[in-house]
């Protein structure tokens, strides 16, 4: 895929994108709107797309097991890599290191990856298993050292804290979309067309509206490039450029994943931080600033960075 033609795919993106930065910047729709926006995708949008197409895939293709285990070995040595860092800067507590592999391994999957992968390829399907991954492995190891290393008297034990947020991190309407599907796919339960159609019709508008919030949202709050710490510059090189590298290294020289799979994962890795990083720090009390400097501009930097990712994987 050339540059121009990497162009002509994102200005779908640029365009949804662009119109909520343009609109927020004029006071036309109010940046505080995005949360409404952003809510309606998060919350039933995508889920709708997720359990529609999950239903109706192959599973066998979808859940490749070299391609899933390459991502999760880069993941993990991604993971290793940033909490080695933190603590060589001196951070012992477990919520700052947390906060920090967050910021640097989860990648913004409902808001950013599933309308680009829909946008550019036709589908967000192989996003479905690095989802999963994500939320049932790797947020919950963030979740753990969260827990762990807040002091909540009135919350119960470490372990009952953590049991909780566990608990809510898979009800959450993405992750329950997704064993829906997956189960109905492999007991053959015949969902009623109209239900899939349904499902279809919503899920169409998850790519535009989660792009347009995202766009309301960083035209609201602005990058503030000026304001960018050592520290943040670190976490941003390392999440929309180290972190799609080693991928691709991983995945590619180490797993033999090769052809649209391997530009699939590093495309993924490629995204930027999602803005549950910000939420997590708000919950527990740790890096707000931080976490909402990383999660707006590395969101900058992918979306500006895309073009030549796609470029490079399709060579």
């Amino acid at each position: 895929m050339g540059g121009a033609a990497a162009l002509e795919k994102l200005v779908p993106v640029l365009l949804a994108f662009g119109g909520g930065v343009l609109l927020a910047r004029r006071k036309v729709v109010p940046a505080e709107a995005s949360k409404a926006f952003s809510d309606y995708a998060f919350l039933f949008a995508v889920p709708c797309y997720l359990f529609g197409n999950i239903y109706a895939g192959d599973l066998a293709a979808l859940f490749d097991r070299r391609a899933i285990g390459g991502y999760a070995a880069a993941a993990a040595l991604a993971v290793a890599a940033v909490a080695v860092a933190a603590v060589a800067r001196g951070l012992r507590e477990p919520r700052e290191v947390a906060l920090r592999v967050m910021a640097g391994v989860q990648v913004n999957t409902a808001y950013f990856a599933v309308p680009v992968f829909i946008t550019v390829f036709g589908t967000a399907a192989p996003i479905f298993p690095i989802l999963l991954l994500q939320v049932c492995v790797l947020s919950l190891v963030v979740i753990a050292l969260m827990e762990l290393g807040r002091a909540d008297p009135a919350g119960g034990g470490p372990g009952r804290r953590l049991s909780r947020a566990v608990g809510a991190s898979l009800a959450t309407p993405l992750v329950l979309a997704c064993n829906a599907g997956i189960l109905l796919n492999l007991l053959s339960v015949r969902v009623p067309a109209v239900v899939l159609d349904g499902a279809a019709f919503v899920g169409d508008s998850a790519s535009p509206v989660a792009l347009f919030a995202l766009g309301l949202h960083l035209g609201g709050v602005g990058p503030h490039l000026r304001g960018t710490t050592r520290e943040e510059l670190a976490l941003i090189g390392f999440k929309c450029l180290v972190f799609p590298l080693l991928t691709w290294a991983v995945c590619g020289l180490l797993f033999g994943v090769r052809g649209d799979w391997l530009a699939y994962l590093v495309l993924i890795a490629a995204m930027p931080t999602p803005q549950n990083l910000f939420i997590f720090a708000q919950r527990y009390d740790v890096g707000v600033g931080l976490s909402a400097s990383v999660v707006i501009k590395t969101s900058v930097v992918s979306l500006v960075l895309l073009p030549l990712w796609l470029q490079t994987v399709a060579t």
